[in-house]
């Protein structure tokens, strides 16, 4: 990934998702119990890529113990819509989840839903490739918006940063 050196931020228009999901080892050696869950969020990952009209505007994935995947959406219609359609990878995925381990304790699953509405964000991104929000949306200089976060975010008209910005 392309390191873009300086402070950027992300600019995105309307109201929008954030959705965060993941799932945890209970018992990291219980493989059989695990497997399932975690080979299923490939696949969803996979089409909603495959399918920007669904309305994901872009995932990132991190793998741990506990594992995390932040997805940004248009808005909720669009994520809800995908979780509950009969034709895509989720509601399956979810149906044998509940058949074969929702009560055994081997594996955790969580999720986190926020409505964002428009400019009550803020991010940066200093010498980083686009990442997060601003790999979902549009990646731009920070100045573009404000050099601090006070102001990037709506909370306050003057942009005097504490440090000198680069």
């Amino acid at each position: 990934m392309k390191v873009n050196n300086g402070r950027f931020t992300a600019d995105i228009d309307g109201d929008f998702v954030v959705f965060l999901i993941g799932m945890r080892f209970n018992h990291p050696l219980r493989v059989r119990g695990w497997w399932p869950v975690a080979s299923a969020m490939r696949p969803m990952i996979r089409e909603l890529a495959r399918h920007p009209e669904l309305g994901c505007l872009g995932t990132s994935l991190w793998v741990g113990r506990t594992t995390l995947t932040v997805q940004y959406w248009r808005d909720f219609t669009s994520l809800d819509r995908f979780s509950k359609n009969r034709d895509l990878p989720h509601l399956e995925a979810w149906r044998r989840f509940n058949r074969a381990i929702r009560d055994s304790g081997e594996v955790g699953i969580w999720h986190e839903t926020y409505k964002v509405r428009a400019g009550e964000y803020e991010t940066v991104y200093s010498n980083m490739p686009a990442f997060g929000l601003a790999a979902a949306a549009q990646h731009v200089p920070a100045s573009r918006k404000g050099h601090t976060s006070a102001a990037r975010i709506g909370a306050s008209s003057s942009d005097e940063p504490a440090v000198e910005p680069y």
